[in-house]
């Protein structure tokens, strides 16, 4: 199926006794295709890029754990098959990790608008994450979430920038009060680049 048709559906769910019995497995699995899909910037903040396998799993430990059935099934793809990349986009989840609960609810008090100040730059191409549409990240009295979920769409040559090593590419934030900045690994890019082969 193309990757801009791809979707998780109802006949790609493993039965909850198949799955219980794989479920090591499978977790080890994507554990491993995730080490390269994430990138820590800056102290607290760190970006899960995503794909089809890891919210595949998403949604079959949610089954696993709350034992919802067919009713929950429909509101976990409603909630997880937007962030499986569509052909010319990455999706990622960024999570801020503090795990004080004061000084988490201090820094993001701080944080507020920080999903519209995320940029990926591949050399010259600049991508600025594209916050998920689910719910407003940041609330009127300026905290935001610990965790956002983001697109960033691409261009043909900013696919092509991703995929030449020889074009520095870094992921960062322009807040004021996180101007924090990271170069994408190797690994990291090898592992993006790939989901738009």
């Amino acid at each position: 199926m193309p990757r801009t048709e791809r979707r998780i559906t109802e006949t790609d769910i493993l039965p909850a006794v198949e799955y219980a019995l794989n479920r090591k497995r499978l977790r080890t699995e994507v554990v491993a295709l995730k080490r390269a899909r994430r990138l820590a910037v800056g102290p607290h903040a760190t970006f899960h890029f995503e794909c089809f396998e890891t919210m595949w799993l998403q949604v079959q430990e949610m089954l696993y754990i709350e034992k919802g059935g067919a009713e929950q099934l429909a509101d976990e793809l409603a909630a997880y098959n937007p962030m499986i990349p569509q052909g010319r986009e990455l999706t990622a989840t960024l999570m801020f990790e503090i795990e004080d609960p004061f000084r988490r609810a201090r820094i993001l008090a701080r944080l507020g608008g920080v999903e519209d100040t995320i940029e990926l730059r591949l050399g010259a191409h600049v991508i600025k994450a594209v916050p998920e549409g689910d719910v407003e990240r940041t609330r009127e009295d300026g905290k935001t979430s610990a965790v956002h979920f983001l697109h960033f769409p691409f261009t043909d040559a900013a696919i092509a920038a991703l995929g030449d090593p020889a074009v520095e590419a870094s992921l960062g934030f322009t807040h004021p009060e996180y101007g924090h900045i990271a170069l994408l690994p190797p690994a990291t890019r090898d592992a993006l680049a790939a989901d738009f082969a």
